[in-house]
């Protein structure tokens, strides 16, 4: 069961390139400017998510593809995954 546990994450995983969520994974483009234009093109669509193709879900994939070459979507991503984790543990921590 911890085998399964360690495998169900969500992010990149820098040694194979892969998006991963849960047990899916996305191969990514090995370009960075493929990467870039990928990451843009999903935050676009997700902007554009009240669309019946387009979906909001792609905002999130779209940050999370483009936190890979870009410094400061990445400190944001960090930041926004440190807040949640700690806001998650004080409402567990009040039950």
């Amino acid at each position: 069961m911890s085998a399964r546990k360690s495998n169900m994450h969500f992010g990149i995983d820098p040694r194979t390139r892969e998006i991963v969520i849960g047990s899916l994974r996305i191969k990514l483009p090995e370009s960075r400017w493929m990467r870039t234009l990928t990451g843009v093109l999903l935050v676009i669509g997700g902007l554009l998510g009240f669309l019946p193709v387009l979906g909001f879900w792609m905002l999130p994939l779209g940050l999370l593809v483009l936190s890979h070459d870009s410094h400061f979507v990445r400190r944001q991503r960090r930041r926004f995954a440190v807040w949640w984790a700690t806001r998650k543990m004080r409402r567990d921590g009040r039950r």
